[in-house]
């Protein structure tokens, strides 16, 4: 990747976005930088964009209203050293955003590993380009940050599942049973006081775990998404209810055939399909009825999400080998009710703590 024109190879979408949406979009991430990462004009900022739909471009207009002393650079018109050697003239805890039709790719340069490195806060916004229209606004709106909400239920949470012995999760007639304790909750609501690493994807909104024994994970669970082959939300005519016995799933009942795809390919590499994360979602912006297409962002949805395949970065398993751990494939049940221990913590659509 040696010349700008190189960049363009997707398509280019200008879907405009209503006026109001950017003010929005402003207002929202107002709160993001001054509440959740702490941002003032003593520090430098880095918007890295693109103009290829209308959601990056509305939500570049909205950073240059929030931060009208950042440096901003268009990806596409310029050569990939010009990125990186404005990344490397800031210093520490200075911000870099990234607003992204897909993903940049700068040959070697892993972008957010090296931004890291340099205690640089970091926003990304990854593959814009699957939500346009209605599902754009949606985005939008998922940027509204609740201080009190997120971390105060977030922290809530995490307390609960770090001391409860036991869980299940009530699909509607099926109940996916967690005999055991679980791992310790990891958060994603925008508190990053204490961290090494501010910052992450946006939108933001997530308490997940897994269960400390996968073996103790059993039952039947109906979901009504799942990430397809293509990493874009999938929803069945139907439900389909997924068998777990010993952590694995055995059977999936009312399944369609680009489900099938996906268990075939999970087990085609690693021999079995392992039920592995519990996600806690928190955004109230994505529910069952109020989807986007993109599977990383609707992965905050207020409920419950599960991971099938054996990949889990976070978490180590005696039984699992890290270097054949190949898939982590989104799954979103149907949540009617969530019980830790005696507690029921989850019901009629939100959390209960």
């Amino acid at each position: 990747m040696n010349s700008a024109s190189q960049h363009l190879s997707e398509p280019v979408d200008k879907d405009i976005l209503p006026y109001d949406a950017i003010s929005t979009a402003e207002k929202h991430l107002n709160d993001v930088l001054s509440i959740a990462f702490e941002h003032t004009s003593s520090h430098a900022a880095l918007v890295v964009f693109d103009t290829r739909c209308g959601l990056a471009n509305a939500l570049a207009e909205a950073y240059r209203r929030c931060l009208p002393h950042a440096t901003f650079i268009d990806f596409d018109t310029v050569l990939q050293e010009v990125v990186v050697g404005a990344i490397a003239q800031l210093a520490p805890t200075d911000l870099v955003v990234l607003i992204q039709t897909t993903n940049f790719r700068l040959d070697a340069y892993r972008v957010r590993v090296e931004l890291f490195k340099r205690d640089l806060k970091v926003i990304e916004h990854p593959h814009l380009g699957r939500m346009p229209g209605q599902e754009a606004l949606y985005y939008i709106d998922s940027l509204a940050y609740d201080a009190s909400y997120y971390r105060g239920v977030g922290n809530a949470l995490k307390s609960r599942i770090d001391r409860a012995r036991s869980g299940f999760v009530d699909s509607g007639g099926e109940r996916l049973v967690f005999a055991c304790p679980f791992e310790s909750a990891k958060l994603n609501v925008g508190d990053y006081r204490g961290m090494k690493n501010v910052g992450g994807q946006f939108p933001i909104g997530e308490v997940f775990t897994e269960a400390q024994d996968l073996e103790a994970v059993s039952g039947r669970v109906r979901i009504f998404i799942f990430g397809d082959t293509t990493f874009s939300v999938n929803r069945p005519e139907k439900p389909i209810t997924l068998v777990v016995e010993k952590g694995r799933v055995v059977d999936a009942i009312d399944s369609t055939p680009e489900f099938d795809k996906v268990l075939a390919n999970i087990r085609a590499d690693e021999g079995e399909v392992w039920l592995r994360e519990l996600g806690f979602g928190m955004n109230r912006s994505f529910t069952k009825d109020r989807l986007v297409c993109d599977i990383g962002t609707y992965e905050r949805m207020c409920g419950i999400h599960l991971s099938l395949g054996a990949k889990h970065g976070l978490y180590n398993k005696p039984n699992i080998r890290r270097a054949t751990a190949r898939h982590h494939v989104d799954v979103f049940a149907v949540t009617e009710s969530v019980v830790l221990d005696d507690d029921i913590v989850y019901r009629d659509g939100a959390w209960q703590v």
